[in-house]
């Protein structure tokens, strides 16, 4: 391994850290069947992921937040309009969409933790396309980081999984943490925190990993004869909402939503299990304060997305890149009284997904059906002809909604939480299909939800409890237990199963590269 300190024009340090080197790395063919013109017409990967990101977007309608890179990528490709993470924290989240596995069936509930613990023979998504030929790199966040703690090195990352990995860490990391506001002292990214930097753009992570992104979007071009997977981790909007004070400009702070506090009656309490006690003194004025910086750290992240896909396009692969944008999660900024995640409703569980596959589809298209991020590994995989796939992969393929939007699919998204009350440990499951939600607490033991989106899209109303709609209640009771059926190991056994033997398949290694 090698690690390299380095200084930008203005003297701020950037500390980067590459698995190998780039020229070894780039120059070295994945062992695989395929011919040399079989692998340069396979189509590439640019796999971009926001961090704690909601729907607050141009593109999927928001009337304030300024993203005209990502609502330009919309424009080129699918834009998924019902999308859902299958837990909402950044840990779970992750290893989730790239095992392709519900978190029932990576064991992986929590942050801080991989799926090598659990199921060390599965191979991940990018781990799959290493060993069928793809060189695959990394930039920033794809698995777990404890943000902003350890950006600037792999945190909870699997190295299997890649060739190349680069950690930036800017300004925002290496010298502003010190002063930036936060409602805990010492704590920056378990609770709210945000600053308006002077610093420019260029001293930040984020336009630091587009730079190191940009710089193996060349390599790659100069190598046409090899297939790549280039993942994308930006770091923004994640707490603390640190940006370039030109950021902040872009929104008015009077203007900024503002949210009831209250939680409202006949929700279970469960369902606001998420609630942090130091945000409930926010005044109104702070409220928009943190609003604004939210929205100023989304634009900014906008900015970079624009850099590298500006780059694909200067460098011509566009025309064989599949490009994918999208969040590990939702995020609230005061709904129901809710910051940041964790909770089962829209705000938490919801993210943007924006698939532009070059010749698949018609540009600019919206599909409707609910879908999930764990389908995202079958999706690549059936585009990119991946034959060492894993056959126990829990999502379903979205090249059919590509095609036709109309494509109903599955028809439903699955997400899950743990709760502790009183001494006792309890799930959370939410299933959601084009119009319902339907959440259950303990199988209903500590409450029900069910919300109308089309009469009612805040979620104002639980049915649960309306005789009107009772029979309703029961029908997606029954569709909600099939789910968390589903969503578990087959064959009756244990949630987590720490052996590479089992039901996981594929775990022969033909390459002799390892796994």
């Amino acid at each position: 391994m090698r690690s390299e300190q380095r200084h930008d024009l203005s003297g701020a340090k950037v500390i980067t850290t590459r698995c190998c080197l780039l020229a070894v790395g780039l120059a070295f063919l994945c062992a695989s069947d395929l011919t040399g013109e079989e692998r340069s017409a396979r189509p590439n990967v640019l796999f971009l992921i926001s961090d704690d990101l909601n729907n607050d977007l141009g593109c999927y309608g928001h009337p304030l937040v300024r993203s005209p890179n990502i609502d330009a990528l919309a424009a080129r490709g699918t834009r998924f309009e019902r999308a859902y993470c299958q837990y909402p924290v950044c840990g779970a989240s992750r290893n989730s969409m790239l095992t392709g596995l519900y978190p029932n069936s990576t064991g992986i509930l929590a942050n801080s933790l991989v799926f090598r613990q659990t199921i060390p023979g599965h191979l991940s998504l990018p781990h799959a396309l290493r060993l069928d030929g793809y060189h695959v790199s990394r930039a920033g966040k794809l698995y777990h980081y404890g943000v902003p703690g350890t950006v600037g090195t792999s945190g909870t990352d699997d190295p299997a999984s890649w060739e190349i990995t680069v950690n930036p860490a800017g300004v925002d990391r290496m010298q502003e943490l010190p002063i930036t506001k936060t409602l805990r002292e010492g704590s920056f990214g378990g609770t709210l925190s945000w600053y308006a930097s002077p610093a420019s753009a260029a001293e930040h992570t984020d336009t630091l990993l587009a730079d190191e992104a940009i710089l193996l979007l060349e390599r790659y071009a100069a190598r046409p004869e090899q297939p790549f997977f280039l993942g994308v981790g930006f770091f923004r909007p994640h707490t603390p909402y640190t940006s370039p004070q030109e950021f902040f400009d872009l929104y008015d702070r009077n203007a900024m939503p503002v949210h009831p506090v209250e939680p409202r009656e006949g929700v279970p309490a469960a369902a606001y299990g998420s609630r942090k006690r130091e945000q409930d003194q926010l005044t109104d004025d702070v409220r928009r304060e943190i609003v604004q910086a939210y929205y100023a750290s989304v634009s900014y992240m906008d900015a970079q997305v624009g850099r590298v896909v500006a780059a694909l396009d200067r460098l011509g692969l566009a025309d064989n890149t599949v490009i994918v944008f999208t969040s590990d999660h939702g995020y609230h900024l005061g709904e129901h009284g809710l910051w940041q995640k964790s909770s089962l409703f829209e705000g938490s569980a919801r993210v943007p997904l924006i698939v532009a596959a070059a010749g698949v589809g018609q540009a600019g298209s919206v599909c409707k059906t609910p879908v999930a991020l764990l389908d995202l590994y079958p999706t690549l995989s059936e585009l990119c002809g991946i034959t060492r796939t894993p056959e126990n992969l829990q999502g379903q393929s979205l090249v059919p909604m590509l095609h036709d939007p109309q494509t109903p699919g599955r028809g439903w998204g699955l997400t899950q939480v743990i709760r502790r009350s009183g001494g006792k440990t309890f799930d959370g499951y939410s299933l959601r299909t084009l119009r319902y939600r339907f959440t259950e607490w303990d199988a209903g033991e500590q409450g029900t939800e069910l919300y109308d989106y089309d009469l009612d899209p805040e979620e104002s109303n639980n049915l649960a409890e309306d005789s009107e709609y009772a029979e309703l209640a029961r029908q997606l009771s029954e569709q909600l237990k099939r789910a968390v059926s589903a969503s578990t190991p087959p064959d009756g056994l244990p949630k987590v199963d720490s052996s590479p033997t089992g039901w996981y398949p594929n775990l022969t290694d033909p390459s002799g590269r390892g796994f």
